[in-house]
């Protein structure tokens, strides 16, 4: 047999696996919530929760003992932060403690008797602020904004008093700040969450959804009985049975892929100046690595259940060591030798070098690499594959 004739019976029988795949995908509702629907209500939800960019009127509490001109100031310029939204005023520091134990408020300002006087008389009054750090978005952003309020609660009597004086406002404004801070904040100068995170965590969604789909679908060959007729389908060449079987998913998931990245930055806008292209290279690279490393979990440990449970385990501790929420290079060492092993950590590198930021794929080769690899693992596994499907016997 002359190797293209080889080569058109293997896209036949490809073919054909591809077909009975897709009548299993159609008979079975499971694949279709996974696949389709709960990717598309993962996206929906974290781009719809952190649509506005950063959290909006967190409620703070204010316990003002001075209760003169100067401190309802500092209260009503608090109020008008678009992070901060005053909702109560507490007699003491006793209650307004509680109320942010029982949840109430996000942080309280605290404004002793005699502030303004001491003000006045420049004395250096302590005004104290208490955030709750265990939400940790909302305790630094209100502590932001809490250290603002004080700082120009003391800089605006500082004016008035320089002003009194008789000094020009050039001369004020080089007393009250000598140096002038020029921030750039660089690909995302709206310091909007959404764009930090929904591009972490709904690709993570979707990966975890590749894992267990991709092992789900091969272990229910043996579940049903069905893996002897599936490698008979391909003349016993496990590699034609895994590309006819895996064809339709890559397909559909690829669709989901793209349909998110589509609605991030053609609706959503999210910046992209690396352009259309590595958004589409990095997509399908991502997809079939995914892929690859679902079918090998299940080389690893030929078992519906196992395999299932290697691939949650593995998603979810993805979102730790993606370095998105907590920088990789700030853990351990063990466990920055451990962040190279998931594949979302590659992803977000990626995509923040080449996309996000528009830097040279040669930047990133190193993680284009590791996504290859992922994608690659599964020839390692081919022989224990095609072994189990011809010997083992399902155990639930």
């Amino acid at each position: 047999m002359t190797d293209s004739v080889r080569a058109r019976l293997y896209i036949v029988q490809v073919m054909r696996i591809a077909w009975r795949e897709c009548r299993i995908l159609r008979r079975n509702p499971i694949y279709w919530f996974c696949m389709v629907a709960f990717p598309l209500l993962s996206m929906v939800f974290f781009t719809s929760m952190m649509h506005e960019g950063v959290p909006v009127d967190m409620p703070v509490g204010v316990v003002d003992l001075d209760n003169t001109a100067t401190s309802r100031q500092l209260v009503r310029r608090l109020d008008a932060f678009q992070t901060s939204r005053v909702v109560a005023r507490y007699p003491g520091v006793r209650e307004a403690r509680r109320a942010m134990q029982r949840g109430d408020i996000y942080a309280f300002l605290y404004i002793p008797r005699g502030t303004s006087d001491k003000l006045l008389a420049q004395r250096r009054p302590s005004v104290s602020y208490y955030y709750n750090m265990s939400y940790y978005a909302a305790g630094t952003l209100l502590y932001r904004d809490l250290t603002t309020i004080t700082t120009l609660g003391s800089a605006s009597v500082g004016m008035a008093t320089l002003q009194a004086k008789g000094l020009p406002p050039a001369e004020i404004q080089a007393f009250l700040q000598p140096i002038v801070i020029d921030l750039h904040q660089i690909s995302n100068p709206w310091a909007n969450y959404n764009i930090y995170l929904s591009t972490v965590l709904v690709p993570g969604v979707i990966m975890l959804f590749i894992f267990l789909v991709t092992a789900y679908s091969i272990g229910t060959e043996l579940k049903f009985k069905r893996s002897r007729q599936w490698l008979a389908m391909a003349d016993g060449n496990i590699v034609v049975a895994l590309a006819g079987k895996m064809l339709p998913q890559t397909l559909i998931f690829l669709a989901m892929v793209y349909g998110y990245m589509y609605y991030v930055f053609g609706v959503l806008g999210f910046p992209h100046p690396g352009g259309v292209l590595r958004i589409l290279a990095l997509g399908l690279v991502t997809v079939v690595a995914s892929q690859g490393f679902g079918i090998f979990a299940f080389g690893l440990m030929p078992s519906l259940r196992m395999s299932m449970s290697v691939c949650s385990l593995w998603a979810v501790l993805s979102f730790s060591m993606a370095g998105s929420a907590f920088p990789v290079m700030g853990m351990d060492s063990p466990l920055q030798s451990l962040s190279w092993l998931f594949p979302l950590r590659h992803y977000f590198m990626v995509y923040q070098v080449t996309v996000f930021n528009g830097y040279e794929l040669l930047d990133a080769w190193f993680h284009i690499a590791a996504l290859v690899a992922f994608a690659l693992m599964p020839l390692m596994v081919l022989r224990k594959i095609r072994n189990a499907m011809l010997t083992y016997v399902y155990i639930p």
